[in-house]
């Protein structure tokens, strides 16, 4: 059985972004839900860490919600994502392919690379 990590500090934020871009309007478990599907169930996504950034990002005006029915008729806020948060997803996406690309750098550097 795979053992499940939490997601990374700073990354949340960007994977409920991306996973609201790709799905749609999604309820609060239903995001949470599908990241650690994407994940390959290696990503724990917990409660009390999301909703916190959900209400982050509907104050920054990134996503917008509103009151619906879920899957099994109960009342659930289905948040989507905002033309602003439309920008911010590419920012913080050109940012991190940034980052990431800077760190490749350090593991396929060589000692004969810098001579």
């Amino acid at each position: 059985m795979k053992q499940k990590t939490d997601v990374p500090q700073g990354t949340l934020a960007l994977m409920v972004l991306r996973t609201l871009d790709v799905l749609g309007p999604q309820h609060g478990y239903g995001i949470a839900r599908r990241i650690e599907q994407i994940s390959g169930d290696l990503l724990a996504v917990n409660q009390g860490t999301l909703y916190p950034v959900l209400l982050r990002l509907e104050q920054e005006g990134a996503v917008a919600s509103d009151w619906g029915a879920s899957e099994n008729n109960r009342r659930a806020r289905f948040y989507r994502l905002t033309q602003a948060g439309r920008k911010q997803l590419q920012a913080e996406t050109r940012n991190w392919e940034q980052t990431t690309a800077l760190v490749t750098r350090f593991f396929e550097v060589k000692a004969e690379d810098l001579q």
